[in-house]
């Protein structure tokens, strides 16, 4: 039973076809970038072509964020990390941003609160965009206060995340979402 919140951010779990590969964008972080991106953080891309960390309840995603892999201009020696640390230099042309983009990806998130049954095929927000900095994942979670029929939330709730120790109703439940608000895709509102 999630009785305390335990973030762990959105974790890819499962996709129609068995398989989930990320995709990977050369330069896909401006030089300098002066935010942090954490493994399984929303992200979306900016006009530049570069992707940002979601940090709105209105921001559309293009998915979550998996890892770097870059060569830092002082020595050479390449560096593959989970997370992007904000203002890191890198030699141009050498950063491969690592990012899950399918929209038929499905996430296991926690809530910030209690879920009921009821919350399937409803919406919600992301409330948390604050991060395990030793560990380099996100601690994102999804609002309790949800969208409401006819309402364009950010994700949609599709199942609870099956596991003896999670149930509708828990303090702090885990749940399975599809970006609702997906850039590659046109938007559905709640049910």
């Amino acid at each position: 039973m999630p009785a305390t919140l335990n973030a762990f951010g959105f974790e890819a779990i499962w996709h129609p076809s068995g398989q989930m590969r990320p995709q990977v964008f050369t330069d896909g972080i401006a030089a300098s970038y002066s935010s942090n991106i954490y493994q399984n953080q929303m992200v979306s891309f900016a006009t530049d072509g570069t992707i940002r960390p979601i940090t709105t309840t209105s921001s559309d995603m293009v998915g979550t964020f998996q890892g770097v892999f870059y060569t830092p201009p002082n020595n050479g020696r390449p560096v593959v990390a989970n997370n992007f640390v904000a203002n890191t230099a890198f030699t141009a042309g050498t950063l491969q941003a690592s990012i899950y983009t399918d929209p038929l990806i499905v996430y296991r998130v926690q809530c910030d609160g209690s879920l009921a049954a009821t919350a399937i095929g409803d919406q919600a927000y992301i409330t948390n965009t604050t991060s395990n900095n030793s560990l380099g994942i996100s601690q994102s979670t999804i609002g309790s206060s949800l969208a409401g029929a006819g309402t364009q939330g950010q994700v949609r709730i599709i199942a609870l995340d099956p596991g003896v120790d999670n149930a509708w109703g828990d303090a702090f439940t885990t749940v399975q979402v599809q970006i609702a608000r997906h850039q590659y895709v046109a938007v559905k509102t709640a049910i």
